[in-house]
């Protein structure tokens, strides 16, 4: 039952992300248009240029605003109801959303547009997040990062999907945008039927519940037959080194230096993944796209390639990632970022003076995809899993979820403003971020591939006493409250 849990994850998680990431970029014109038309209606006032871009601004920006608030509650929520439920309750929240989306525009209301992108921001927060727990939870060791890699591929899928039914051929038209909006109830519909068929995630039963039947049970139904010895074994294990802990809060993680450079990276790699501008591509295709001398009218499907290209190498990954390992895909992955960030500083201000460089420039924009799609997009999502043990999971994701959603938030409202002031020369952000994480990668990440989560810690043990003083953390001061055995465990 493993590869259908994935698919059914995917299609209310990742999916639903990617969907609407990408989803909101073919109607751009049409609500735009509806905006000031329902503006004249109220007030008889056409409203000019620069509070309908504002308007727009709004329009996109809301959408991590709501992914903002849905991570910041989704540790929570998939600790105290598990992974399985907290998907499972999140579709009506899309539902919900798809449905206001779908009358917004019969009922005059652009508002309903700001609620519904607002509505599928938490839907996305918490489906992201738990997804990726769900999935990471319920994967064998040496298929963990295949698995996990699986949410990459669903987020490109959904990106590419929004793209296609973005066509004016299918629902990109004026008539029938409020339809594209409302597509993404119907995921939410597939995912709450499917869903509960699926047991809930064995690391959650055994480690959080201290379920062993039901952890053997569900261990089962997913991998099929076998006694799990040395899985149940690597799960009580982690429940030992972790007995009598409740699941983290922020602050509690932020101030035990015992685990600064997991946080750091983790930190890192979520806001390298915004400032990298390959969602600001996707948000604002058309400006990317126009600033880099492609026609107007040829965009959508040059949007639809770069989505393609995304889908493809997210899935190209999967073949590599066993392979090489998390750390070679990241820091090559943005390396060869910035050198193709480098490049497009220098074609695109010769846009007009070469007939042929808008096609160079087309050309580095894809490599630019290419080499994001084969290793960061893919592997960061899987770094939080597995850095941190089970009592820190849930609140790194939340603290993984806040940084990337502030990031989109922040990107969402500035980014046109830059590429206005900056012009062909916006590269440049991007090319900083990229080459930064890639150092950053290459000097402090250790390779977590094939290994368990505690051998993971003790790696990153090393690292804080090296990086913090010495011995000064060499074992970590012993919270109250928390067992012995907790505190011989992190010196194992």
């Amino acid at each position: 039952m493993l590869l259908p849990l994935i698919l059914v994850t995917g299609i209310g998680g990742g999916f639903q992300y990617g969907f609407n990431m990408s989803s909101i970029n073919a109607p751009s014109m049409f609500i735009k248009k509806f905006i000031n038309e329902t503006w004249i209606a109220r007030f008889s006032i056409t409203l000019d240029e620069t509070a309908i871009q504002l308007l727009w601004c709004l329009v996109v920006s809301i959408y991590p605003i709501g992914g903002l608030l849905g991570a910041m509650n989704a540790g929570h929520l998939s600790v105290k109801y598990g992974r399985k439920k907290a998907l499972l309750f999140n579709n009506i929240v899309a539902i919900v959303a798809a449905i206001i989306m779908m009358f917004s525009k019969l009922a005059t209301s652009f508002e309903m547009i700001l609620v519904g992108r607002f509505l599928y921001g938490i839907n996305a927060g918490i489906g992201l997040n738990v997804h990726s727990m769900y999935l990471g939870e319920s994967a064998p060791k040496e298929l963990r990062g295949l698995v996990s890699l699986t949410r990459a591929m669903f987020v490109a899928f959904g990106k590419f999907v929004g793209q296609v039914v973005g066509l004016r051929e299918i629902l990109g038209t004026e008539g029938a945008w409020p339809l594209l909006l409302a597509f993404s109830g119907l995921p939410a519909l597939i995912q709450l039927a499917l869903l509960p068929w699926f047991p809930e995630s064995p690391r959650y039963l055994l480690i959080d519940k201290g379920n062993k039947e039901l952890c053997v049970d569900a261990l089962r139904k997913l991998w099929g037959q076998g006694d799990f010895y040395e899985e149940v074994q690597d799960m009580e294990a982690e429940q030992a080194a972790t007995q009598g802990e409740q699941a983290k809060t922020a602050r509690e993680l932020f101030l035990d230096r015992s685990v600064r450079w997991q946080l750091i990276t983790n930190i890192m790699l979520t806001v390298a993944m915004q400032l990298c501008g390959i969602n600001a591509i996707y948000f604002y295709s058309f400006e990317v796209f126009q600033e880099a001398g492609i026609p107007d009218w040829t965009i959508p499907y040059v949007v639809l390639g770069a989505g393609a290209t995304l889908l493809l190498t997210s899935v190209t990954c999967g073949f590599f990632i066993e392979r090489d390992g998390r750390r070679a895909l990241l820091w090559k992955g943005y390396s060869l970022m910035t050198l193709w960030a480098a490049l497009l500083c220098v074609t695109l201000p010769l846009q007009h003076q070469f007939t042929w460089m808008p096609y160079c420039s087309i050309f580095l924009i894809f490599a630019y995809i290419f080499s994001y799609g084969i290793g960061p997009a893919g592997v960061t999502a899987i770094i939080p899993f597995e850095i941190f043990t089970q009592s820190y999971r849930p609140v790194a994701f939340v603290i993984n979820g806040s940084f990337q959603w502030l990031g989109l938030v922040l990107l969402g409202m500035i980014f046109p403003f830059i590429v206005e002031g900056l012009g062909p020369f916006c590269f440049l952000i991007f090319l900083g971020d990229c080459l930064i994480i890639a150092v950053f990668v290459f000097v402090i990440l250790p390779e977590t591939k094939g290994k368990t989560v505690l051998e993971i810690t003790e790696e990153f043990r090393k690292i804080n006493r090296q990086r913090m003083g010495g011995s000064s953390v060499a074992v970590r001061s012993k919270p109250r409250n928390v067992p012995e055995i907790f505190v011989i465990a992190t010196r194992l």
